[in-house]
């Protein structure tokens, strides 16, 4: 694992729709807030200038990594390429009816976002909202939470194909959207979205079914709810069970529910009853991979700064200094004491770069 090069000085260098820095901190650019370094980082304001950029020496000869917020990122050690940063900005309205067909620059913060378009009166992505990240990591990582996954919303993703080198408008059926899955994790380094068309209606069915959801519009009085409200009981839920970021180091969360044939998924809920298991279309079943790691004894645990939150078993947090490696080490012993127990494999959500 390379050393962090934390005395060498820092070079940075303005260009028409982009700057570059070397030897930058990653620091304050990850929410596990890993103090690794970029050999180059290259802040991108405007789109039509990442071909130029991707030509630029420095760049081309070396690894490339984008990074939205990092909100879905452990480095595990430094990076020894370029750390492409997203910033473009803009959104784009084109009103079809009731539905509103919507282009965001991949640059913009998911939750403005969310917030934004149930400001407008649009509806579908209130259980999104408070999402930590970009709105260009969104369909890279397919986001999902409280019964609603942004696949749904998508009509088009807007990339540069580096292996092409073209503008690529992939539509929803080529992204091929699975669970926390897309065509941009399945050829890693081809595509860099660079803006994500949406189709936001006026009126859609509210997705209440989902734990705590009922609840918390009881508490809040609501009986005939509306997007704003669904999105109101979300922050609430979010809040009280997920660590904030701004407050502890962490990336959300940060294990899969793991996916098991169904015989697996009868064994143990036979063995377990309070297992919670959700039957899926293909004939597999998903297992709740938090109530897994708490069952392991996992859920508050710690070594060093790294551990697992105390408020929710899936978020591995920061508690001050802990190193990329060390994070990543702590994910790993828990990925092998839940295998140990219940023979399931819990997969990380994040990227995890530099590692192994």
């Amino acid at each position: 694992m390379p050393a962090e090069r934390t005395d060498m000085p820092v070079a940075r260098t303005e260009m028409g729709g982009y700057a570059l820095t070397e030897n930058a901190s990653l620091a304050t650019r990850n929410t596990l807030r890993v103090n690794a370094r970029a050999h180059l980082l290259a802040e991108l304001r405007d789109a039509t200038k990442l071909p130029e950029l991707l030509d630029f020496p420095a760049v081309r000869r070396a690894p490339l990594l984008v990074l939205g917020e990092g909100s879905n990122l452990l480095l595990a050690g430094d990076y020894p390429g370029t750390v492409l940063a997203m910033a473009t900005r803009g959104v784009q309205v084109e009103q079809d009816g009731d539905v509103a067909r919507i282009a965001v620059a991949a640059g913009e913060r998911w939750d403005d976002f969310v917030r934004w378009s149930l400001g407008q009166g649009y509806a579908g992505l209130e259980n999104l909202i408070l999402i930590p990240g970009t709105v260009g990591a969104a369909p890279i990582q397919n986001i999902g939470a409280y019964g609603t996954e942004v696949a749904e919303f998508i009509e088009s993703v807007e990339a540069w194909d580096t292996r092409e080198r073209r503008v690529a408008r992939l539509d929803r059926a080529t992204c091929a959207f699975g669970y926390r899955d897309s065509l941009f994790k399945h050829e890693p380094g081809r595509y860099i979205v660079t803006a994500v068309r949406f189709a936001l209606p006026r009126a859609h069915a509210l997705k209440l079914d989902y734990a705590g959801i009922h609840e918390e519009l009881a508490k809040m009085g609501v009986d005939k709810p509306a997007p704003f409200h669904v999105a109101e009981a979300v922050v609430r839920l979010r809040t009280r069970k997920l660590p904030d970021p701004a407050v502890i180091g962490n990336a959300g969360s940060f294990f899969k529910n793991p996916l098991v044939d169904a015989a697996q998924a009868m064994a143990l809920k036979q063995a377990h009853p309070e297992l919670p298991v959700w039957p899926q279309t293909d004939g597999r079943s998903k297992l709740s991979a938090a109530w897994l790691i708490e069952a392991a004894g996992l859920k508050g645990s710690r070594h060093g700064d790294a551990g697992i939150s105390n408020r929710h078993a899936l978020v591995l947090v920061n508690h001050g200094h802990a190193t990329g490696a060390e994070l990543w080490a702590f994910a790993q012993g828990a990925i092998a004491t839940v295998q140990a127990k219940f023979g399931v494999r819990l997969e990380p959500e994040p990227v995890v770069v530099g590692a192994p």
